[in-house]
């Protein structure tokens, strides 16, 4: 495994997200197209949540804790506890960015990691840290393509006496 390479797209995966979310005003950035999705705000919040709480803290416990258990994790509980969607979309971001910076110096100090070692975790079985790591840029790209979808049902709702359909299927 290169890890490299996957720092080098974690790091374009967060340049992606903060393009993509730069100078949303806070009407967009708190759209939902159905009240039990979630927002693009919301989205950054889990984004943030998830790279401390489950992504980095995981891979550590699976490299060097292998027989502890991992912290409990509960993504859409957080996001009403937390309170996601009241929150500040410039903060949040800059919240996920740090974040993310911090992992990334994180993964760059590792010292010959053990992509193969275990994992049992009691519902899911077998998790190796590499299936986390490449796991990890997955769940951006899922989030990524959320923020995407968002933008375009957004547009759509808030122009409804238009088409949007000359654009090609989504």
């Amino acid at each position: 495994m290169e890890l490299a390479a996957i720092i080098g797209r974690l790091r374009a995966n967060a340049a992606a997200i903060e393009a993509l979310v730069e100078g949303m005003d806070r009407t967009q950035a708190g759209w939902k197209p159905a009240a039990d999705q979630w927002s693009i705000l919301e989205v950054v919040n889990h984004l943030a949540d998830e790279e401390v709480e489950d992504f980095r803290t995981r891979l550590d416990f699976t490299l060097h804790r292998t027989a502890t258990p991992w912290p409990p994790i509960d993504p859409p509980r957080w996001a009403v506890e937390r309170a996601y969607a009241s929150r500040d979309l410039g903060e949040s971001l800059a919240r996920f960015l740090a974040a993310r910076a911090d992992s990334i110096d994180w993964l760059e100090a590792l010292q010959k990691p053990d992509w193969s070692s275990v994992y049992e975790h009691p519902k899911l079985g077998r998790i190796r840290a590499g299936d986390l790591l490449i796991s990890w840029v997955g769940h951006d790209h899922i989030h990524i393509r959320q923020i995407n979808r968002l933008h375009r049902e957004y547009l759509v709702a808030e122009l409804s006496t238009y088409s949007a359909d000359y654009a090609g299927r989504w």
